[in-house]
């Protein structure tokens, strides 16, 4: 006989008592078919010479560990008054085979740029061994997929997992994430010319692939505002900048006019005591360190108005000195100063009248400065103007490049008359 799990079978045995005596039996299932298998009635009373039929019912569970297959059947017939006359009668019954899978996919959705990992896992809850072959599946060619394994063999309860890789045909270089769906199976593997079990011939677990783009919408914005403000720089910012910038340079280092010379005095050079080779004015070089240089116009004996400027440049991290020395024979009396730091260069500079520090400014606290006395202060013939820089770091000028050397000019106005 045999029987579907799930469902119902029924057979009969018959029991007869060739005693000479009122006997009671127990009736008892053994073997693998006791847990699903039951007598009616489980307890009868023969006289002697009289016969029983009773009815097995048996009833197997739908489950993988009903194994499909022949399971003999045995029934313990048992007399109570004589029990060693016990009888075991066997048959055998043939249990059908059923297949059913389940599948389980995580996750059901990803997001990636290019490609998304998913994990199929099946379990073979028939009560048949089975081979278990993995599919996807979608609407367009947008996806590849990729599983690894391609297929199983499952025993009755047994459990795979299957890794599936997603891959899109290219990337999305803007705009918004893609929505991608596709279907995942497991299935029977069978040979072509065998159909499928319909019993296995599940609905496809549904799946999404999400593409996101490599450049999001927002970054898009932000490229062509930037890219407007680089434009106004070089357009609009920079030539006022420079134009700006070098108007300062050029009104800093650009010498005072002297004044129209008395027409009473009378110049140097002249007369009775004049110096030999003397003229009108006077220019006495300077020297600096590290390309600082210096030039000075002086004035008439009864004093005139003059200036000298000092042009100092100084590698960074490094210390130098630009001077300007009166001229033998005569005085200068300083009543202003101007200087320039138009590259905005950083460090320190010190400026010294003859032995006298005037001043120790930051470069980094200014652009363009200037000092003035009412008071004249005052060196004579060989005394030196003295500006000494300290570089730590070179600025930016007007052309919008860094400067290799920090520079500075000095320079500095009054009056310029003979010693006495």
């Amino acid at each position: 006989m045999s029987v579907v799990p799930g469902g119902t079978a029924t057979t009969s045995l018959t029991v007869r008592n060739d005693g000479d005596i009122v006997e009671a039996y127990r009736l008892e299932v053994v073997g693998d078919c006791a847990e699903w298998t039951t007598v009616e009635p489980e307890r009868i009373s023969l006289y002697p010479g009289t016969a029983e039929t009773v009815t097995i019912r048996l009833e197997p569970p739908r489950s993988s560990r009903v194994r499909a297959g022949d399971v003999p059947l045995a029934v313990r017939v048992l007399p109570t008054e004589y029990p060693e006359a016990v009888r075991v009668p066997e048959t055998v019954v043939h249990v059908e085979e059923f297949r059913e899978l389940r599948t389980t996919l995580t996750p059901r959705r990803r997001r990636g740029w290019l490609r998304g990992r998913y994990r199929l896992a099946v379990r073979n809850e028939g009560n048949a061994p089975v081979r278990v072959a993995f599919a996807a599946g979608q609407q367009g060619e947008e996806l590849k997929f990729d599983f690894r394994p391609t297929a199983q063999d499952l025993e009755p309860g047994g459990s795979a997992e299957a890794g599936l890789r997603v891959r899109s045909g290219g990337p999305v270089w803007f705009g918004t994430p893609t929505a991608r769906p596709f279907t995942v199976a497991a299935t029977e593997a069978r040979d072509a010319a065998e159909s499928a079990d319909p019993a296995l011939v599940r609905p496809p677990l549904d799946a999404e692939f999400v593409q996101i783009p490599i450049f999001p919408r927002w970054l898009l914005a932000v490229l062509a505002a930037l890219l407007a403000l680089l434009i106004a720089w070089f357009a609009l910012v920079r030539p006022a900048v420079r134009s700006t910038a070098k108007e300062a340079a050029d009104e800093v280092v650009q010498k005072r006019p002297a004044p129209t010379a008395d027409p009473n005095v009378r110049p140097p050079g002249t007369g009775d005591g004049a110096r030999p080779g003397g003229s009108g004015s006077t220019t006495g070089p300077g020297t600096g360190g590290d390309g600082g240089t210096g030039t000075g116009t002086g004035g008439t004996p009864g004093g005139q108005q003059g200036s000298a400027t000092i042009d100092l440049e100084t590698a960074a991290g490094r210390t130098a000195t630009g001077t300007y020395a009166v001229p033998p024979g005569k005085a200068f009396g300083i009543t202003d100063i101007v200087v320039a730091n138009f590259q905005g260069d950083e460090g320190v500079m010190t400026i010294g009248f003859g032995d006298r520090k005037i001043t120790t400014i930051a470069l980094e606290t200014f652009r363009n400065q200037d000092y003035h006395w009412v008071t004249p202060i005052r060196i004579t013939e060989s005394q030196t103007v003295t500006i000494q820089v300290t570089c730590a770091k070179p600025g930016t000028p007007a052309t919008g490049l860094r400067a290799q050397k920090c520079h500075e000019v000095l320079n500095v106005s009054g009056v310029l008359s003979d010693l006495r």
